[in-house]
């Protein structure tokens, strides 16, 4: 999902050491994998226009079920695909008080647009990894439904995101640091943007890992589109996001991670947390 509030970044944890973890500058490796199974959920009632003010909208909802694959083709070869099979959106009914007239709400169910990515390992098997990216947006999903006509569970352009990720094992801790910067060439009128990004991760025994990240989208404002109010695919979307995530590692094949996604500043996006629960095996 590329422009839904904040941008959600699948990055593959770590199991028992950080260096056999896929994600940021890593790869899984030849023949290893990583999949996951996701649910992600949102309710807004605040949207930030676009001057970066909080405007009240009528709530808007979105629920996301999606899967995400990533797998080595060689040490250095990766493949990543994520696949929203099933994208629901809604807006609530609109009742005034003093007339007592009803704006009956609204609903679209449909995928979600999809992501394949190629991932190329530049430096690897050191303590400071290095990888590019391009990742190709595919618009699957719908840009009018609903009653109205007027949801969207995709933006109807395809984009192509190219990325830079670099890694950094601590010695001696079972910490690492993450620095990403991307462009992405957006096309049908959008405007460019850029990408940049840190994550940190501290792996609490076998078991447990916390992460934070830090993520900040802008926007060229070179595209035509002019930027649409209360929108989930706005043109111009711009924020800062942060995202705390906490994974537990069951075994050495299955795990469980969740995290939640702020946003305190922003302009044309919804303003509201956006949460995930994701099960995951790793091959």
């Amino acid at each position: 999902m590329k422009n839904i509030i904040i941008y959600i970044s699948f990055s593959v944890l770590f199991l028992f050491s950080i260096q056999a973890n896929a994600g940021g500058g890593w790869l899984p490796g030849k023949g290893k994998g990583y999949f996951k199974f996701g649910q992600s959920a949102l309710r807004a009632q605040y949207y930030y226009s676009l001057d970066g003010t909080l405007t009240d909208i009528t709530t808007t909802s979105v629920y996301i079920s999606s899967f995400y694959g990533e797998y080595g083709f060689s040490e250095r070869i990766a493949a990543i695909a994520y696949v929203p099979f099933f994208f629901r959106t809604t807006i609530n009914e609109l009742r005034f008080r003093q007339s007592g007239n009803v704006i009956p709400g609204d609903e679209l169910n449909s995928v979600g647009d999809m992501e394949f990515t190629l991932k190329y390992g530049i430096i690897q098997n050191k303590p400071f990894v290095l990888s590019g990216s391009l990742t190709l947006g595919i618009p699957t999903g719908k840009t009018m439904g609903g009653e109205t006509q007027t949801l969207q569970t995709g933006d109807g352009e395809f984009n192509q995101l190219l990325k830079l990720e670099g890694s950094y094992s601590i010695p001696g801790t079972s910490a690492y640091l993450t620095a990403t910067v991307g462009f992405n060439n957006r096309t049908k009128g959008f405007s460019d943007e850029f990408h940049i990004g840190i994550e940190g991760g501290y792996s609490f025994g076998k078991k447990f890992t916390g992460i934070v990240k830090v993520y900040n989208l802008s926007s060229f404002k070179n595209g035509t589109l002019p930027p649409t109010s209360n929108s989930l695919f706005s043109n111009n979307m711009e924020y800062l996001s942060i995202t705390p995530e906490l994974v537990y590692q069951a075994n050495d094949k299955y795990g469980i991670n969740a995290k939640a996604s702020f946003a305190p500043a922003g302009k044309n996006v919804l303003a509201a947390p956006f949460y995930e629960l994701g099960l995951y095996l790793k091959i």
